[in-house]
């Protein structure tokens, strides 16, 4: 597979692309199925989740499908109640060490066995050349989620537990990596090629609270799911002042916000892992040509990586017109055409 070769360092005949949150609100397809019912019903029932994971690659020439669910799936497992209104909110937060050890660690196939069969029937449905990705929320961002009650803007809760108790916070990020990792796991096992492991609100950390706390907290997971040919994606939204520390993470691959200079990041990355991104989803709105430009140019630069897959730098905003997503994945594929050096051919 074209993707699970960049992720892992070998040779590729194009650039492979894919985009967080393909599966989404842009499309008038799923839309349409989200009139149906809840958003959560949506993730729990495996039809609605084979269906909206593979409307994305029904239109565009992606070279990867990601599941449609969300990180919040197994912090419900762990039995800690979660709303959308629309936005997440957790009525109980979890804001003590007492708390913390409570939090039940869910059996993936018990718990969310919904997900593990939606992933087994995208598989057996996709294209044998396209990849099928899983995923969950790194601890750190789980732990934001479980400690604010929701999103927050300057996470004031989780922020005052770090600083005044690190032993006990340290000891949530435990908890929660003991669940996270047999959920990927699972995932793998059912049929994921590939999982991401997204810490949306990491960037929002000091560089030394980064290495203290979400970096082991993300390792501790990434060093339980890892298995021969199936590469993991770590994805740290704001990573600029943590990008010599991202390597230490044990990933595959190194997924990139569109804040961070790609060639920069790949000369200080090296050939320790590959690369994944990182378009500003903006640049779907700007006129073809400019976007054309803005993809070459990030095509040119990910030749220098182990590895590259092209992404977004963020996810696609639900506004994206069509036609920007389908210029940019032909432009990818266009532009990213290997010599037969470069593919060992």
């Amino acid at each position: 597979m074209r993707f699970v070769d960049a992720c892992l360092g070998r040779p590729v005949d194009t650039t492979p692309v894919w985009l967080m949150r393909q599966a989404g609100r842009y499309l008038p397809e799923y839309r349409a199925l989200r009139e149906k019912v809840s958003f959560l019903e949506m993730c729990k029932d495996p039809d609605l989740v084979v269906e909206a994971t593979l409307q994305p690659l029904r239109r565009f020439d992606l070279d990867a499908a990601i599941i449609f669910s969300d990180i919040l799936i197994p912090i419900e497992a762990m039995g800690v109640p979660v709303e959308f209104v629309p936005e997440p909110r957790l009525p109980r937060p979890v804001r003590s060490s007492d708390e913390a050890r409570n939090l039940r660690l869910p059996d993936p196939l018990r718990d969310t066995g919904f997900l593990m069969q939606g992933i087994a029937r995208v598989r057996k449905a996709l294209d044998p050349a396209r990849a099928l990705i899983g995923f969950a929320g790194a601890p750190f961002t789980l732990a934001t989620y479980l400690v604010e009650g929701g999103g927050s803007r300057d996470f004031f809760q989780t922020r005052t537990w770090m600083v005044r108790d690190p032993d006990g916070f340290s000891g949530l990020l435990a908890r929660i990596a003991d669940a996270v990792a047999p959920y990927l796991r699972a995932q793998v096992d059912a049929g994921a090629d590939a999982v991401q492991v997204f810490d949306t609100w990491a960037g929002e950390l000091t560089p030394d609270d980064f290495r203290r706390f979400a970096l082991p907290a993300a390792r501790s997971v990434i060093e339980r799911v890892r298995r021969e040919g199936v590469p993991v994606i770590y994805f740290v939204n704001g990573a600029a002042g943590v990008l010599d520390d991202l390597v230490h993470s044990g990933a595959d691959c190194l997924g990139l916000d569109f804040r961070v200079d790609l060639g920069e990041a790949i000369r200080r990355i090296g050939g320790r892992a590959s690369v994944q991104g990182n378009l500003d989803p903006m640049a779907l709105f700007a006129p073809p040509e400019d976007l054309r430009r803005r993809v070459a140019s990030l095509v040119e630069a990910g030749r220098a990586a182990r590895g590259h897959v092209f992404n977004l730098g963020h996810g696609v905003h639900r506004d994206t017109p069509l036609s920007g997503v389908e210029t940019l994945v032909e432009e990818v594929h266009r532009r990213g055409v290997r010599s037969g050096a470069e593919t060992g051919t």
